[in-house]
Formats: structure tokens, C-alpha cells, sequence
């Protein structure tokens, strides 16, 4: 099943540093998203941008995950020559990742 199936997502940015916010459509999910959405498997699913750390916070009276992905944003919004420097399309990557 694909993340976007069981949650939505929201994106935020500060200088390099994107922050990924993963929502479970219903409560009963989110259990399942803290055992399967791992920093470990964020972080090999946006290696290819480049991302260098990836810490996870559990939010469980949202309920809600947020990460903060490291060294995302190809040094920020001034410095990248990215089409999408403040990465709002990396929430609907995520929703990509099966779990």
C-alpha cells in the first residue's frame, strides 16, 4: 500500500532544511505509521536529493509525524537551482513511498 492510500501530507521549509509533516487519514493508522515510516526509510527514499539526516518526531495527540530532512533543499531557496526550491512537491513524493 502507498502512503497516500491511509495519510496526507503538508511541506515546510527553513534555509536547507525541509520539514515533511505525514497525517494518517484516521487515528487507528497511525500506530501503523510509526512502526513502518522509519527516519532510517525516509532518509533512503529522498538519498538521491541529496539529503544527509533525517529526524523523525512523533506527534501522537495530532496524531502526526514530522520530519526534518537535512541538506534537502540544495542550500536553500536563494542558493538552489532547484524548479521547486522550497520543496512543497516532496510531501507528494513521501505519499509515494510504499509501506
Amino acid at each position: 500500500m502507498k502512503l497516500f492510500e491511509i495519510a496526507h501530507s503538508r511541506t515546510g521549509d527553513k534555509g536547507n532544511i525541509s520539514t515533511i509533516s505525514l497525517i494518517p487519514y484516521h487515528e487507528k493508522d497511525y500506530d501503523m505509521l510509526v512502526d513502518r515510516v522509519t527516519s532510517s526509510k525516509v532518509e533512503a527514499w529522498f538519498k538521491e536529493f541529496g539529503v544527509t539526516q533525517v529526524d523523525r518526531y512523533e506527534i501522537p495527540s495530532l496524531p502526526a509525524l514530522n520530519f526534518v530532512l537535512h541538506n534537502m533543499l540544495g542550500g536553500g531557496v536563494t542558493r538552489s537551482l532547484a524548479i521547486d526550491p522550497h520543496g512543497k512537491s516532496l510531501s507528494s513524493a513521501l505519499l509515494d513511498m510504499e509501506i
